[in-house]
């Protein structure tokens, strides 16, 4: 089977997360498409804004459900921190040999993938696809290993969810089903009742 690996922090998880995915393993040419929970991205900024990796994972397991080719991956969690994508890759390459994996990325982070630890053993050992994010165009691109997919994609981020929950929205629309009444039930973000 070919497996797309798409992580993140999912802090937390929401529609713009489920609709790529579910569209990539449809339509890319993936078997299976497995969000991949990191619980500490060396790139990102702000680390202290994330809620705890289990808290994550359950609203991961209430947005995917038993959506057929759609699976979480919390293997990062047990991993040495910060997390480092080659290493995931290689792991899971080892513990699941019959499978293939590809990892799942957006032209954002495209645009510093060369700050990637082993950015080249990721291209030519595994693959990447490359998505759109509005604002990240890619040109064209003439790497080997690289797949570049016209995926449709919502001007939506975690970052928007977490400050619009603070500030009292209403983000039902923007979580998948059962992610919102999580976050409320819990009192994550600042989110209240």
């Amino acid at each position: 089977m070919t497996i797309g690996i798409l992580g993140g922090s999912f802090n937390p998880v929401h529609i713009g997360h489920t609709m790529l995915a579910s569209y990539l393993q449809q339509f890319a040419g993936l078997d299976e498409v497995w969000l991949t929970l990191s619980p500490l991205n060396p790139l990102k900024a702000n680390p202290e804004e994330l809620i705890p990796d289990v808290q994550r994972l359950r609203m991961l397991e209430r947005a995917i459900g038993n959506t057929k080719g759609l699976n979480i991956c919390d293997i990062e969690l047990a991993m040495p921190r910060p997390s480092y994508t080659i290493n995931t890759l290689r792991y899971l390459a080892k513990r699941y040999p019959r499978h293939t994996f590809k990892l799942i990325i957006g032209s954002d982070n495209w645009k510093i993938f060369d700050q990637w630890k082993d950015a080249e053993s990721i291209l030519s050992d595994f693959g990447v696809i490359i998505y759109p994010r509005p604002g990240y165009p890619l040109g064209t691109i003439y790497d080997d290993g690289v797949d570049v997919v016209s995926a449709p994609t919502a001007d939506v981020s975690s970052s928007f969810i977490r400050k619009a929950l603070a500030k009292g929205k209403d983000m039902n629309y923007f979580l998948p089903q059962g992610v919102y009444s999580y976050i409320l039930d819990n009192n994550l973000y600042g989110a209240k009742r």
